[in-house]
């Protein structure tokens, strides 16, 4: 937890920023001039006390099913009442039930290679969760089968199985999109293969396990490799190393096989040279269209020990009325999601140290989700649309939360015009940049690009599309059924600072402290940056509620037939 007199810094900072943008307003007719109420009630105080509480050692890392969580939810259901928000499910709660499943693995495996048993070691070399509700999950010798990058895209005329029977098999597969380079200049990557530098879904690694699943795998081992993946192996351990969440259907789970893995660069390396082959000449083969899957002469065999217990996590939610007759039964959603790692006492120090703390990822969303409902709340008169406000759980166990909402929502999915999804608010400073990651997809992109310009700051495609941010927050399952989506990331080129200085920063934080026990309160953090995105965010999301379109589609987003689909679709009378 930060000291008195780092608090009170920051807060002084913030204060600072937060006062920036209140001057007066474009002369062209904005959104600006109305929000003057919202933009003073901004409390920067409030804002950094919400980030300290829920990144202390009180909150426990705030993981799903845990006492973090009924904390973390009570907090947020006691700062929606006293906001004077209501209830954001219509049967009068704050809350919204998500049925889940957590397991906990302890897993062996071991390669039988050329007649030799290599055994590997948990969580060195490999991790491994099954998400099947038996005490004991084993695989005996699976024959391994190189598959690329499991991919299979028939707009892309690509096919990494070519009609091979891989049921029963383990498949070793590569992680991200295939690379393919431009013909052109090689030195780049084809745009119009798999979005170029772009990732794709296929490139996800939910992709990778729902593609095993369906082609009756038994198990699938992705590769893990830093520099495509944009995170180190230490956030793998972390992040499927302890309890694992899946949703609650009351079927077996067809988003994973039998058992689903990763492993090390270095282990993959040692089992294909064991195996006679070299593993960088086998990832090359694998960006053409000619590639076919390779059975390794090796198999594998899991011994999973499972234990699963039955969780009823919670989405909490409020509402603000919409103040026009004929449109409050039209939404506009702001989403973060409240949940991270929890804590692990097997940890080396005290409790502190052991505590997966989560103050950018995502205390700083649920902070500034807190801060927006305070100035939508203090607007003399509501946006004409209905604001929701939903902290989703489970985003860092697979976005479980928000699929669950997009799969049961408390309000038509017809009548939500976007979700802006919050998930790790800029703590470097002011920029005068914002990036757009979900640029290109809606027209949404549109309103956030003219708000930005207004407060003088340049919208940017994102800049490290490889990374795949879209695929990797909330955002995404609202997407996935329709709804159109904003998610920002941090600008790059911060007042006052040297070039690069954004980028050097966002570097630091992934190696660092993403998905580590270190995510908290830094000493240099700034967060004028935090009030300059939610000063954007409260002008998108009002320009959105007062307007008079619904957003569209981009013609070849890959969304628009969801929408299409559902429009399409008879009317359903809640």
């Amino acid at each position: 937890m930060a000291s008195r007199n780092h608090r009170v810094g920051l807060i002084v900072t913030l204060a600072a920023g937060l006062a920036l943008d209140h001057g007066p307003a474009p002369a062209r007719d904005t959104s600006a001039a109305p929000l003057q109420p919202a933009l003073a009630a901004l409390d920067a105080a409030d804002f950094l006390r919400h980030v300290e509480v829920l990144s202390s050692d009180e909150f426990e890392g705030r993981s799903p099913g845990t006492h973090g969580e009924a904390m973390t939810v009570a907090y947020l259901e006691q700062q929606f009442k006293a906001l004077g928000l209501q209830p954001g499910n219509p049967d009068g709660s704050y809350v919204q039930a998500v049925p889940m499943t957590g397991f906990v693995a302890k897993p062996r495996a071991t390669f039988q290679v050329r007649g030799q048993s290599v055994a590997l070691r948990y969580p060195d070399d490999f991790v491994a969760f099954s998400l099947q509700r038996r005490p004991r999950v084993r695989i005996e010798r699976s024959q391994l089968v190189f598959v690329g990058y499991g991919v299979q895209a028939p707009e892309y005329r690509w096919d990494d199985f070519k009609g091979m029977d891989v049921r029963g098999k383990t498949l070793v597969m590569l992680i991200n999109d295939p690379p393919i380079p431009d013909p052109l200049d090689p030195g780049k990557l084809d745009a119009r293969m798999f979005g170029g530098k772009a990732m794709t879904y296929y490139g996800r690694w939910t992709y990778k396990y729902e593609t095993a699943a369906k082609l009756g795998a038994a198990a699938a081992i992705i590769v893990h490799e830093t520099g495509p993946a944009a995170y180190p192996y230490s956030v793998v351990v972390n992040s499927w190393g302890g309890e694992n969440f899946e949703l609650d259907t009351g079927q077996a789970s067809t988003d994973v096989p039998r058992v689903a893995a990763w492993m090390t660069l270095e282990q993959a390396e040692a089992l294909f040279r064991a195996s006679g082959m070299n593993f960088e000449s086998m990832k090359q083969a694998a960006i053409s269209r000619d590639f076919r899957p390779i059975a390794l002469d090796a198999s594998v065999s899991f011994d999973i020990d499972n234990r699963w217990r039955d969780v009823v996590s919670q989405n909490v939610i409020a509402r603000l009325e919409g103040s026009d007759p004929r449109l409050r039964h039209q939404y506009v959603v702001y989403s973060a999601h409240w949940d991270h790692f929890g804590w692990d006492p097997k940890l080396p120090g005290d409790k502190h140290a052991q505590i997966y703390h989560g103050a950018h990822d995502n205390a700083s969303g649920i902070a500034a989700l807190l801060a927006l409902a305070r100035a939508f709340k203090a607007l003399p008169h509501p946006p004409r649309r209905t604001i929701l406000f939903i902290a989703t759980t489970a985003e860092e166990r697979g976005l479980l939360g928000a699929r669950y909402y997009a799969r049961h929502p408390l309000y038509p999915l017809r009548a939500t015009l976007a979700d802006i999804n919050m998930d790790g608010i800029a703590s470097w400073g002011r920029t005068r940049d914002i990036e757009l990651v979900t640029s290109g997809k809606s027209s949404v992109d549109d309103i956030v690009r003219a708000e930005a310009a207004d407060m003088g700051m340049q919208t940017l495609d994102d800049s490290h599309p490889e990374r795949g941010s879209f695929y990797r927050a909330d955002q995404l399952e609202f997407a996935r059924v329709g709804i159109p989506v904003v998610f920002l990331g941090s600008g790059k080129q911060v007042i006052g600072k040297p070039a690069g200085y954004g980028d050097e920063r966002t570097d630091q934080y992934i190696a660092h402290d993403y998905h580590q026990v270190t995510d908290t309160i830094k000493p240099d953090w700034d967060p004028a940056g935090a009030a300059q995105e939610i000063q954007l965010l409260l002008r998108v999301g009002y320009a959105l509620a007062q307007g008079r379109e619904f957003p569209r589609w981009r013609p070849d987003a890959e969304f628009k037939a969801a929408r299409d689909a559902m429009l399409a679709a008879p009317a359903t009378v809640r």
